[in-house]
């Protein structure tokens, strides 16, 4: 067995494991990734790159038939369905020969050799017959749709979010008859509105009586009506007793009756890639869900060993999302390699749902800024008040601002509405500098824009924000 030797080496080479390696590139260090799929992981795959693309063609496929202007008659726009997929996996590979395998050729202290690996000790991943030697180690391998126990699976084809990938048999290429999808959060209410908009009719099955768990109530309110409305069956609080073969279809059987649809779509959650990987032969720790344990500067209890991105999980506060993990693969990789330690912070992390409306939200919900121990005040605000959602036409959603009642400071915001994934943004750099509602009225707006959201749900404290004019405070 052949054996190479490097400064860091990578398990995984997703966007975590890429920002790592870029780091210990621009540190002189000498950095090795692995991959048993596709270089480039999860995101730009089968997941955040693929999804958004789709996304939005299946919006201009449903504004075109539903137009929301007066004079402008709707049409229906001839739908191709495979060259759809089609189209999406050109960006993919475009994407991913700029993004990701350009950063290959151009630098000579990167390596990337292709095959599953396993520790074989603390220092040591053996790949096809080779063994790539780290003086540091970071796991980065990501994560992957989470499977339930559900009698009959085994015997049914399913979908899972890998449906998305590109070159790879798991692709979907013929679109469905109809569809029911098992879960409720944020996957499951993306490709839910995608097909239902594309014609193929949904049905989503969800344990809990509402979507979207840990989100703020009027959010998960406000998005059952936007899914319902366009035409999305919503099963919520169905317990899933099992599924059977239907036909040339499949069957739910629940507790109160039975879903039939020709595809089956399971939607429950991310996995991380932990369970065979060696950690147990370098013996790095894990909590009872398999994601790796680790300290605010992501060493685990292995001190040479680091783990950042999806499978770290909530650890320090975290989020499984594609821009989380790429920022702690830096840091873990400095941290690794010599340079200034740093502290991982996720006090403040933007996150959106691409529905649409999107969801947008950051920092503390209502519930959770009173389970810490703050005195809050909390208002909501429909979107209908922003004059650019009059203007346009779409006034869906609403926007809530948490903040402490007695310094004011802003400690969460949520929206639903047009941009509401551009807009969080502002929210979320003003809590990082300790922001309050007075801040977010002070600041001058541009008029008309969706962020006056922000401003209006500040002003809402203090005000009826029904009677104001244009841009008044």
């Amino acid at each position: 067995m052949s054996e190479q030797r490097f400064d860091l080496v990578i398990l995984g080479s997703g966007s975590t494991a890429f920002a790592a390696a870029i780091k210990a590139a621009e540190l002189g260090k000498s950095a090795v990734m692995t991959e048993s799929r596709t270089i480039g992981g999860t995101c730009v795959n089968r997941g955040c790159l693929p999804s958004k693309d789709l996304i939005e063609a299946a919006r201009i496929y449903w504004e075109a038939q539903h137009p929301r202007f007066p004079g402008l008659g709707g049409k229906t726009l001839d739908l191709d369905f495979r060259r759809l997929i089609e189209g999406k996996d050109e960006v993919i590979r475009e994407y991913r020969k700029k993004k990701y395998d350009s950063i290959l050729d151009e630098s000579d202290r990167i390596t990337i050799v292709k095959g599953h690996a396993r520790l074989v000790d603390p220092h040591t991943a053996a790949v096809d017959g080779q063994r790539l030697v780290g003086e540091q180690v970071l796991i980065a391998t990501g994560s992957r749709p989470a499977v339930p126990e559900i009698t009959g699976l085994e015997d049914v084809p399913y979908l899972t979010s890998d449906l998305l990938t590109s070159d790879e048999p798991m692709e979907l290429f013929d679109q469905p008859r109809s569809l029911a999808i098992i879960g409720g959060g944020y996957i499951a209410l993306e490709l839910a509105q995608l097909f239902q908009r594309l014609g193929t009719p949904v049905t989503l099955i969800q344990r809990s009586p509402q979507l979207l768990s840990g989100y703020e109530p009027e959010v998960q309110a406000e998005i059952e009506n936007v899914l319902s409305g366009e035409g999305v069956e919503l099963r919520l609080g169905a317990r899933v007793r099992g599924v059977r073969p239907d036909g040339d279809g499949i069957s739910v059987a629940l507790e109160d009756g039975e879903v039939r649809a020709e595809r089956l779509l399971v939607a429950t959650g991310r996995a991380p890639n932990t369970d065979d990987i060696g950690l147990d032969s370098a013996g790095v720790a894990r909590d009872a869900r398999g994601f790796i344990d680790v300290d605010e500067r992501l060493r685990t209890n292995v001190p040479h060993i680091w783990a950042a991105g999806d499978v770290i999980g909530r650890h320090t506060g975290a989020q499984m999302a594609t821009p989380v993990g790429a920022h702690d693969g830096n840091i873990a990789a400095g941290n690794a390699l010599g340079a200034d330690q740093r502290k991982v912070d996720h006090t403040v992390l933007p996150r959106t749902i691409f529905t649409d409306p999107q969801i947008a939200t950051v920092g503390l919900t209502d519930e959770e800024a009173n389970g810490a121990g703050y005195r809050c005040s909390c208002n909501t605000v429909p979107i209908h008040i922003v004059p650019r959602a009059g203007a346009v036409r779409d006034e869906r959603g609403l926007i809530k601002m948490v903040a402490d009642s007695e310094s004011g400071k802003v400690l969460g915001v949520s929206m639903v509405g047009r941009d509401a994934g551009e807009v969080i943004h502002e929210a979320a750099m003003g809590m990082r500098f300790g922001a309050t509602v007075h801040d977010f009225i002070d600041m001058v707006h541009v008029y008309p824009t969706m962020a006056e959201a922000l401003k209006i749900a500040a002003l809402s404290f203090f005000k009826d924000v029904s009677k104001l004019s244009c841009c008044a405070e």
